[in-house]
């Protein structure tokens, strides 16, 4: 009777035991997965890790409690990610920084991110968006230009995004690499590089290109808000108007005595440019071709159309020069600077800019600083960036405390718009140092 009861004890024993493991096999893999499967918190609510302990242990071991903190949770989740997942959640923790009203820590963690040497490019784009809209242009620029090196130049929203912060800090010429790349990129065909590289001309007073971009834009956006706006205040100065008949020619300044040096006051007042319908294709004709890199064909057809126009029409001129420079033909975009600078260098004074680059690679330092001095004062607090060209040159030349002067100038009128670069301090005490040892 006692053999009896112990076997029907132990088959009941071994029964319970086999229904059991289904349940924790079932378990283990839920945690494996829990362990092993990974999500990009782009938006929404922080992902919160689970950890298991080995089943003979639970009974022992302390349960971690999950920290109620949503930047909390997120830091212990950032120490623990791999990349480029950890990229993903500092963007969020950026987030709930900026929201918490934390904008330095906010800006150390992206100073932080885009620090590191992980391929990301995408969260690296991620994060020039952030500095931008913090109002950190350096770090904006450090963050587009790595995730545009890192796609090897192939990222058209970063180039476009860093043509506007270049603009908005007054680096026009890098401004225009970036966002006629990016127009290159997409086959002219990019309405926000467009708009933007419109807006770049238009602050260099070069107001026809910026119609000629935003005629572009509403070709590819009719509804482009931007775009419409922009034309409808651009107003007639600079634009070229198409007639059948063109009026009796003006008298030209270069019939009197050349000028010694180009003078910052030496335009007629402002007209209107006309061209007609011959001489305006071959216009057209030529930006076409040069901003599809067909440097030769663009020369010669603006070469056609300044042989109808008596080897003077101020737009024509002005980009012609800088097909030269592209073309290293120096000597002839001199020729043509000088001619916009002398007759219209008040509607054009990004000329005097170009011409002072020129003379400065020529080591006609004195030519160059008179040409920077006079694009600065044409431009003002609009673009203070001018200020570092001639700080630049005049040291070159051994004018500390005119660098310097300019040095203090430039770093004034950013200070009233809330920036101060990283360098600027090094920069005032070495020349200073130079000042006082001088």
């Amino acid at each position: 009777m006692r053999i009896e009861f112990l076997s029907l004890f132990l088959i009941v024993v071994v029964a319970s035991v086999s229904a059991q493991t289904p349940s924790t096999t079932s378990e283990t893999a839920k945690q494996s997965r829990a362990r092993t499967t990974t999500t990009e918190p782009q938006t929404g609510a922080p992902t919160q890790t689970t950890t298991s302990e080995p089943a003979t242990n639970q009974s022992q071991a302390p349960v971690k409690e999950t920290p109620s903190d949503p930047m909390a949770q997120l830091r212990e989740q950032i120490d623990s990610a791999s990349d480029p997942e950890r990229n993903s959640l500092r963007l969020k923790l950026v987030g709930e920084l900026v929201a918490a009203g934390k904008k330095a820590e906010a800006l150390t963690e992206l100073w932080s991110m885009v620090s590191t040497d992980v391929f990301d490019p995408e969260n690296f784009y991620n994060a020039g968006n952030a500095f931008a809209r913090l109002g950190d242009n350096e770090g904006a620029i450090q963050a587009y230009r790595k995730a545009i090196e890192q796609r090897k130049g192939h990222y058209s929203r970063a180039l476009n995004n860093l043509g506007v912060v270049l603009l908005r800090t007054g680096r026009w010429d890098e401004a225009y690499e970036a966002l006629a790349s990016a127009l290159k990129l997409e086959g002219f065909r990019y309405a926000e590089a467009s708009y933007n590289l419109g807006r770049l001309y238009a602050a260099r007073g070069e107001n026809d290109m910026a119609v000629r971009e935003w005629r572009r834009v509403l070709t590819l956006d009719p509804q482009h808000t931007g775009a419409r706006d922009a034309l409808a205040h651009i107003g007639d100065e600079g634009r070229v108007t198409v007639v059948a008949a063109k009026p009796a020619p003006q008298p030209r300044l270069n019939d009197q005595k050349p000028a010694a040096k180009v003078a910052t006051n030496n335009s007629v007042s402002p007209k209107t440019l006309v061209l007609d319908p011959v001489s305006f294709d071959l216009l057209q004709r030529a930006r076409s071709l040069t901003e599809k890199g067909k440097t030769i064909e663009a020369v010669d057809s603006y070469r056609r159309l300044l042989s109808r126009e008596g080897g003077y029409f101020a737009p024509a001129n002005l980009e012609l020069s800088l097909v030269f420079v592209t073309s290293k033909h120096y000597d002839e975009a001199i020729i043509n600077l000088q001619m916009v600078a002398m007759r219209d260098g008040s509607h054009y004074p990004i000329s005097y800019y170009h011409l002072g680059r020129l003379y400065e690679g020529r080591g006609d330092l004195r030519q160059a600083e008179s040409c920077f001095t006079q694009t600065a004062a044409a431009f003002g607090k609009k673009n203070a960036q001018f200020l570092l060209d001639v700080s630049r040159v005049r040291e070159k030349q051994g004018n500390f405390k005119g660098a310097l002067e300019a040095m203090e100038s430039y770093l004034a009128i950013i200070g009233e718009q809330g920036q101060q670069p990283s360098w600027s301090n090094e920069r005032l005490t070495a020349l200073r140092a130079k000042v006082e040892k001088n």
